[in-house]
């Protein structure tokens, strides 16, 4: 109750903020969204609540709401805060360069509610069912819970009819988020067309060609949009200001302009062959992706600016400012997984543009810790691409600031084509070359170390084992549902690599694993029943706009998270099912027999569960050693009067466990059911 009640704060103060919207100057509507969106979500939540649970119960049945409200809680106040942002009185082109292609407040804001909204409604139906004393009544209740995930809802548009309003994405509010950036670009272009005719207020010559640019870049003809103007524009403006480098290179460096800092990419170079890539950069916006808002040039000295909004560093120089001997592990679970999603978002939309990277490392993300959050959440930005294809650079070659190999950052056909003589890679710089880039970096959030930094492989030695197949060797405390999916993403052979819309799918859900099993810090955490790629597996098979290369809307997202809980429940039921029946045609033998031994493996994968109890073919479980009829093989010799033997194990059903004799200890610990050690291999992955 006391973080639904800190929510209604936050949406509260939300509201305050919004009596004063006619002084938003741009992004007015997606601000009033926002509002509307979350008080909508309040309200459903309310309603839920009040449904299903009693508030006499609150401190005792009501657990399993903390952490997904708590998550609420923080996705409210980081809406709050781009309010405040969009409220801010500062210099109106300032705040026009840099938010007139911004589009935070559907694909970060409204994308993570839409996200949390199916975890608070499904915490909130697993307390409703324990809650009351009328057995009768809670029955009914699971009953209609159950019947709310069967297949027959799994069709998108049986989804929005019958849940949309529930999931808030009813028809309305999916026609507002496709409309509102739309009509706030549409908004800015007139309140810029006012000030150009306008005769009060007379623009300076630098104000005019500011004027200009975003008139371009907005609405002018796709020959001018991306146009780069004149660089005294920006170099030749009184308040310009070069503050500091940024990095180790030279390109980049942090200015003051029109009030504001901002950052400088500043290099030199035949500018016109550039110009298409740089105009195609300028039109791309994502909150994942590193923002080009305007750029300009010199044609004598060929030289060109573009400038990009400023972030604090950039993961690698994170990751080791944060990490010491005693903290190894830089960032907890939810915040890794959170870093990976907002990572694979990036990547997905760059994708979708036909952008390949070619060189994604934790030095190309740039991060910015988010004031709304102490649990050490961070804003995370995909950069270093774009031009890169006109550098020609290998592998061989390149260089980060993190010190560590370039190789370990490359896929294997990468770095196999950069061995052939004049090869310059770019042919190879592919979707699943990043993915594996990707994979290489999910290993280093989830376990702060750098892949193959024991520096046993170096070199060209490096590439040739990489290409046979050699990976880092997870820690002992990385789940296995995580490392298992990194694993996917560095596979040799890159089809076997999934795409990013399916880790998008898949991180989103785990995120929704963690947020509904808070005790995922403990010494034996709570596993996964299911295999998540096992999941998204099937479901894109009977989705065909799963595969496609564009990104889901936002919309879509409370659809597919509700398509993986019914593929959930379902095989979580046929497993019970299975054992049901399993133990229902042994029990009695089980039961009956005092010496019966059931050993089930201890280091079974989570992702292998599912076949594993689907057959007692598999090696799933060694049991019913035969029942020794003399009792005194029982008795340890020797054994001195008055001490007692060990007492048996015991099954659940009370009868005893013992192992009769050295064969069937052998049996239990057969070498095809011992954990096995060394590299990572293909064969281990899931």
């Amino acid at each position: 109750m006391e973080q639904f009640r800190q929510i209604g704060e936050v949406l509260g103060s939300l509201k305050v903020l919004m009596v004063f919207r006619d002084d938003i100057q741009i992004n007015q509507r997606q601000c009033s969204l926002l509002l509307d969106v979350f008080s909508l979500a309040f309200d459903v939540i309310a309603e839920e609540i009040r449904q299903n649970l009693r508030l006499e119960e609150r401190n005792t049945k009501w657990k399993a709401l903390e952490q997904p409200l708590k998550e609420l809680h923080r996705i409210f106040k980081e809406g709050e805060l781009y309010v405040r942002q969009c409220l801010e009185t500062k210099d109106w082109w300032a705040k026009a360069i840099s938010l007139y292609q911004n589009m935070d407040c559907v694909e970060f804001h409204i994308h993570n509610l839409l996200c949390c909204i199916p975890v608070v409604i499904e915490a909130i139906e697993i307390a409703g069912e324990i809650s009351g004393n009328d057995q009768d009544v809670m029955q009914k209740k699971r009953l209609v819970f159950t019947k709310k995930y069967e297949k027959e809802w799994m069709d998108p548009k049986l989804f929005q009819w019958k849940f949309g309003k529930q999931y808030l994405v009813s028809q309305d509010i999916c026609n507002r988020l496709d409309a509102v950036w739309r009509e706030d670009r549409w908004s800015l272009l007139d309140a810029i067309r006012e000030k150009r005719i306008s005769g009060s207020v007379a623009l300076t010559k630098h104000q005019q060609r500011l004027a200009d640019l975003l008139f371009m870049n907005l609405d002018g003809p796709e020959s001018l949009k991306g146009k780069l103007l004149p660089s005294s524009i920006l170099v030749g403006s009184k308040d310009y200001q070069m503050r500091r480098r940024l990095g180790s290179g030279s390109q980049y460096k942090e200015i003051q302009w029109l009030g504001e800092s901002f950052a400088l990419r500043h290099f030199f170079g035949e500018i016109e062959s550039l110009v298409p890539e740089i105009s195609h950069l300028l039109s791309l916006a994502h909150p994942n992706i590193m923002h080009f808002l305007c750029g300009f040039s010199d044609e004598e000295k060929k030289e060109c600016f573009l400038v990009m909004e400023l972030m604090n560093k950039d993961l690698c120089c994170y990751i080791k400012e944060i990490c010491s001997s005693r903290r190894r592990i830089p960032f907890s679970l939810p915040v890794a997984v959170d870093l990976m999603l907002q990572i694979a978002r990036g990547m997905e939309y760059l994708h979708s543009h036909k952008i390949y990277h070619g060189d994604l490392n934790p030095s190309n993300i740039l991060v910015k810790a988010k004031s709304s959050s102490t649990e050490g959440y961070l804003n995370a930005k995909v950069s270093g691409f774009g031009l890169s294809s006109s550098k020609k650079f290998t592998p061989r070659i390149s260089s980060n600031q993190n010190g560590s190999d370039p190789f370990i950052w490359y896929a294997p056909e990468v770095l196999a084509e950069q061995e052939q003589p004049g090869s310059t890679c770019s042919s190879k710089y592919t979707e699943k070359a990043d993915v594996y880039s990707f994979g290489m970096i999910c290993f280093e959030l989830l376990t702060g170390k750098v892949p193959f930094e024991d520096g046993h492989l170096q070199g060209d030695k490096m590439s040739r084992n990489i290409r046979a197949g050699e990976r880092p060797l997870f820690p002992f405390p990385t789940p296995k549902y995580l490392s298992n999916l990194t694993k996917r993403c560095w596979q040799t052979d890159p089809t076997q690599r999934p795409s990013f819309s399916t880790m998008c799918r898949i991180l989103r859900y785990i995120k929704r694993f963690l947020v509904m099993n808070p005790d995922h810090s403990q010494p034996d955490p709570p596993l996964p029943t299911v295999d998540y790629s096992d999941i998204e597996g099937g479901l894109s098979k009977k989705f065909a706009t799963w595969g496609s290369p564009d990104p889901a809307l936002v919309s879509q997202i409370p659809f597919q998270m509700f398509a993986y809980r019914v593929v959930e429940k379902e095989r979580i039921s046929v497993n019970l099912k299975d054992k049901s029946s399993e133990s229902g045609s042994d029990g009695a033998s089980i039961c009956g027999d005092e010496n019966v031994v059931i050993v089930e493996d201890p280091f079974t994968p989570v992702t292998e569960k599912k076949s594993l109890v689907s057959s007692e073919t598999t090696n799933r479980r060694i049991s019913l050693i035969k029942k020794s009829t003399d009792l005194k093989a029982n008795k340890q010799p020797g054994t001195p009067k008055g001490r007692t033997l060990r007492p048996p194990q015991m099954t659940p059903c009370g009868c005893s466990l013992r192992m009769n004799s050295e064969r069937q200890l052998r049996m239990v610990t057969s070498p095809s059911r011992r954990r096995t050690s060394g590299h990572a291999s293909d064969s281990e992955i899931v």
